[in-house]
């Protein structure tokens, strides 16, 4: 699945916007450290992986700015745990 990211800075978002329904991850950026606060892909959505897509692809926007990710959201900590290999990305 290839979905444009969208960064909606205005509202702390990012986001991919896919049949008419918006999946996104908010944050709050606190001097270069993206705390990750909520994971959301709606019901319609739900079931193809579209989290972690969405998560790997903001790890990576995260990444290409010279930031660090914090996981606030108990998406992103499970991630996290699961996936040891990304640890360079977050504080």
């Amino acid at each position: 699945m290839s979905n444009t990211l969208i960064h909606n800075e205005s509202e702390s978002k990012y986001e991919y916007h896919i049949d008419g329904y918006v999946a996104y991850i908010t944050y709050d950026d606190q001097n270069g450290e993206m705390h990750l606060t909520h994971t959301i892909v709606p019901e319609e959505l739900a079931g193809k992986g579209l989290a972690r897509t969405l998560l790997e692809d903001v790890l990576q926007e995260i990444k290409k700015d010279n930031k660090k990710a914090v996981a606030q959201c108990s998406y992103i900590v499970k991630y996290q745990e699961k996936h040891p290999e990304a640890s360079d990305l977050f504080v």
